[in-house]
């Protein structure tokens, strides 16, 4: 029997929970004991009723939700008034984005806890856990743009879909990924003038048949220089798993866009893929740079938090089940992909990324599994 932590989200704006009700009810039925910190689920539209329904207990504090629990799972990264509450030999899954933060991975070793991140998930060369984020992401991101274009919100007045007689906006995606093809499909849909580049060419050849009406090019500084003096909205989409996002956009292009056009950093939680981005929150998602407006807020799927909390349980609700089942050692040899997500465990770095982005030493995660 394993016993469950599910907090509640504490950063802020952060709506989403790390387990439906229903999860909750499928791994009580198993054996396990789940504990919930009362109002969770409130933000995503999931009552403590439903959980007490279902099987799960309800706990007052968060700090009881840590002391009680062998397996924490969350949504996003431990803050920290959380790392204190962080154990050695406590199982953390969660999207850490450690690449991103020195500090953090320090503090996570120091903890002792075993860390798992989402994003570090792999499976057949697809990251299965990030990518109905990602959907969410790539697809709010063209919402968001086409709301701060609004000349209220400080933006150009530009509508991306035009009108019959005008022309409509041009968006131009960084990255033909998972979070690249949903803006791409988004800002067809309004009818903009959509451009994805790419570095892959079968990649591209993909995103040729599938958007109709997008054009691919093929990724180069240069090309997007080119670009830029005509474009309305810029999408940051681009990923190296587990790594820091590259910085493809520097301080000097964004001099050569229009004032009032939009930059959407979807790769923030990474580091950002523009010079100039830091990251936001929704209550404050936007800053202006070189007469660019910057949404770079880091959890960008939380403000559709229903929607996300669902679409993160049924990607990630088997990993949970087969740790809660079999435990760290046995569920990595029954579902390998695992290994891959263990970015800190016995205070060392074991996600050869991380390590590199930091300059740690790196430590093969099977060895720290199988002693």
């Amino acid at each position: 029997m394993a016993t469950i932590g599910v907090p509640k989200e504490i950063k802020e704006q952060e709506h989403r929970v790390a387990l439906l009700p229903s999860a909750a009810y499928q791994l009580a039925k198993r054996g396990h004991q789940v504990f919930v910190e009362r109002g969770a689920g409130v933000g995503a539209g999931y009552p403590d009723a439903d959980y007490a329904a279902a099987g799960a207990m309800l706990l007052d504090s968060h700090a009881d939700v840590f002391a009680v629990a062998d397996l924490i799972v969350k949504v996003k990264e431990p803050l920290p008034a959380e790392l204190p509450l962080l154990r050695p030999g406590q199982l953390l899954f969660t999207y850490l984005h450690l690449a991103a933060s020195k500090p953090l991975t320090e503090a996570l070793m120091k903890s002792g806890a075993t860390c798992l991140a989402y994003e570090t998930v792999e499976v057949n060369r697809r990251l299965p856990l990030l990518e109905p984020m990602s959907e969410i992401a790539g697809r709010m991101s063209v919402l968001v743009g086409g709301y701060f274009l609004a000349k209220h919100h400080g933006g150009s007045g530009t509508l991306l879909g035009g009108v019959p007689g005008v022309l409509p906006g041009k968006v131009v995606v960084l990255g033909g990924g998972v979070a690249g093809v949903n803006a791409a499909r988004m800002a067809q849909g309004l009818g903009a003038d959509v451009t994805i580049l790419e570095v892959d060419i079968e990649r591209m050849r993909f995103l040729d048949i599938t958007l109709h009406t997008a054009h691919t090019l093929y990724s180069s500084e240069a090309h997007l220089i080119d670009l830029l003096p005509d474009v309305d909205l810029l999408i940051g989409a681009v990923l190296v798993p587990g790594a820091k996002a590259p910085k493809l956009i520097h301080r000097e292009m964004l001099r050569k866009m229009r004032p009032g056009s939009v930059l959407v950093d979807i790769a923030i939680d990474q580091g950002g893929c523009a010079e100039t981005s830091r990251p936001t929150t929704h209550h404050d998602p936007v800053y202006v740079e070189e007469g660019v407006t910057h949404y770079c807020v880091a959890n960008m799927p939380g403000a559709y938090s229903r929607t996300a909390t669902q679409a993160l349980t049924n990607a990630t609700f088997r990993f949970i089940e087969t740790l809660a089942d079999l435990g760290l050692a046995e569920a990595c040899r029954k579902q390998p992909a695992l290994l891959g997500g263990i970015n800190v465990m016995a205070g060392k770095v074991t996600s050869r990324p991380v390590a590199e982005a930091h300059g740690l030493p790196y430590i093969d995660p099977k060895d720290l599994v199988a002693g």
